[in-house]
């Protein structure tokens, strides 16, 4: 009787990178022959990873970088297009994979910690949406973005959501309309970008602004974060009766207390993030 040796099927490596530099968990889309496309492995691995992030206290900030010449083509088009083969031609799929992606960039605005890409090349749809979801982003003066799917006939529909929320709407709408990409420069003056950098150091210059803000308590980080963008959705008045209470129930926490007096005392707070 011959012997066999069973073998564990091989598993793909992740298109995600993740390392940490301190306090920083820097996520690094890392499949630069898809254009690091937000494929269902590439959406579900940074779904994973801001979940996991979530309740470490290791982890005061995130910055999404990426390899290659590319920061994000967009959902990959060759995947949604072999499902038109199944009985429904693909629209189970479909749906399912713009609800994934969709469940991941609310997983990133919802995360209690500062997020900011670091933007080497092009972003375009969901990319671009990437982009715009997160809390900050830093671009290299060689990074352009746009929202293209008009050109093939398929609007950029949740891109549109994030961007509408960073750009005027009048511009917003001449990206989707035209699907015609903006500079850095450009992306910068509508307030898709907070800072252009030289080619090669946007991602140092991201790290470096989220270690600014990781110095900062994580308690009051979080209260802000998550204030800022419910009442963004808010009508004036309800949003000054919220803001009011927030900030109400933020001057009875610990690190409040600590930092007022650490201001008035003219010395450096210690925060214990409560």
């Amino acid at each position: 009787m011959t012997a066999q040796t069973s073998r564990a099927p091989l598993q793909a490596p992740s298109p995600l990178l993740r390392e940490q530099i301190g306090g920083i968990a820097v996520l690094t889309l890392d499949s630069p022959k898809t254009r690091n496309a937000l494929s269902e492995g590439m959406i579900a691995a940074l779904h994973e990873a801001i979940d996991s992030i979530r309740d470490d206290k290791s982890v005061r900030a995130v910055v999404i970088a990426a390899q290659g010449p590319a920061y994000s083509s967009g959902h990959d088009l060759k995947e949604l297009t072999a499902r038109r083969s199944d009985a429904d031609k693909g629209k189970a799929y479909f749906s399912h994979m713009m609800k994934s992606c969709s469940d991941m960039m609310q997983a990133i605005v919802r995360l209690p910690k500062p997020v900011v890409a670091a933007v080497q090349g092009v972003a375009t749809a969901a990319g671009c949406q990437l982009v715009a979801t997160c809390d900050l982003a830093v671009a290299s003066e060689q990074a352009t973005f746009g929202t293209p799917g008009i050109d093939i006939g398929l609007f950029c529909s949740t891109p549109m959501v994030a961007l509408s929320r960073n750009v005027p709407r009048k511009h917003a709408m001449h990206m989707l309309l035209t699907g015609e990409h903006v500079s850095a420069q450009r992306a910068y003056e509508l307030g898709l970008v907070n800072s252009v950098v030289p080619a090669g150091t946007e991602r140092d210059a991201a790290i470096d602004l989220a270690n600014r803000i990781a110095v900062k308590s994580a308690y009051t980080l979080k209260v802000g974060k998550e204030a800022f963008y419910r009442q963004a959705e808010m009508n004036l008045a309800d949003a000054y009766t919220y803001a009011a209470q927030v900030m109400a129930e933020n001057m009875m926490a610990r690190d409040a207390q600590e930092g007022i007096g650490a201001f008035i005392e003219k010395r450096a707070p210690k925060w214990e993030d409560r």
